[in-house]
């Protein structure tokens, strides 16, 4: 019987070096890093303040296969702030699909208060003031301008030195229950004004109702000044 060849033992060992390599093959994880390290770029570049980003580990010993085409996402709701775990998609050669936890951390100023705030006081430009820290380690919706809180209401009471988010506050009351306000009905080409009493409490754009001095109650949109509004066809 003919013994094989040298050339055929080459062949051989060569077709299963490449089956076992491509059987252990595995992502490298620097190209996933950096797909989500610029997808992060991305989406914090709006953001106010001085922006850092840290991408987490991704497994070495990972059994996915190496990808061409990476695409970096965050669910849907989700945004690139505080700790988030980031999606990674490979779209070719091999679709498959991981995490990778994140960090995105924002330093900047937002509102504090300057002094206690009871409930339902009106904010004054010397009530609050700027001081700056890691945005990312306060409420979701920490207020960055003084604009965004002089005029509005305290919703409960705000000790000194706090920060202040919009859930703290709400537009002040237009009109309030029980209070004299004065109704004026628009419609094409006529004004008509009349007294009455507020039966709600609404703030400025918001719907009130109101109980005319003939009895009659109607419902229109509340001005600031006491006025509410109602529109006819």
């Amino acid at each position: 019987m003919p013994r094989p060849s040298a050339a055929l033992f080459a062949l051989i060992a060569a077709t299963l070096f490449a089956a076992t390599g491509a059987a252990f093959a595995r992502q490298d994880p620097a190209p996933v890093q950096a797909e989500i390290g610029r997808f992060l770029n991305l989406q914090t570049r709006s953001l106010p303040g001085e922006v850092s980003i840290q991408v987490g580990d991704f497994a070495a010993d990972n059994a996915l296969q190496p990808c061409l085409q990476l695409e970096a996402f965050l669910p849907a709701g989700v945004r690139a702030w505080g700790r988030v775990s980031v999606g990674v998609r490979c779209l070719a050669p091999t679709p498959w699909l991981a995490w990778v936890p994140a960090e995105v951390r924002v330093k900047g100023r937002y509102l504090v208060t300057t002094g206690p705030l009871a409930s339902g006081q009106i904010v004054a430009p010397g009530d609050v003031r700027l001081e700056s820290g890691e945005l990312t380690a306060q409420a979701a919706d920490v207020l960055t301008d003084p604009a965004q809180a002089v005029g509005q209401a305290a919703r409960m009471p705000l000790a000194a030195n706090r920060p202040v988010a919009g859930s703290n506050l709400r537009l002040p009351p237009a009109v309030v229950q029980g209070q004299a306000v004065k109704v004026i009905s628009r419609g094409p080409g006529f004004q008509v004004s009349n007294d009455g009493v507020a039966l709600s409490t609404a703030g400025n754009g918001q719907g009130a109702q109101v109980r005319l001095a003939t009895g009659q109650v109607v419902r229109g949109i509340a001005r600031n000044g006491g006025v509410v509004e109602i529109t006819l066809p």
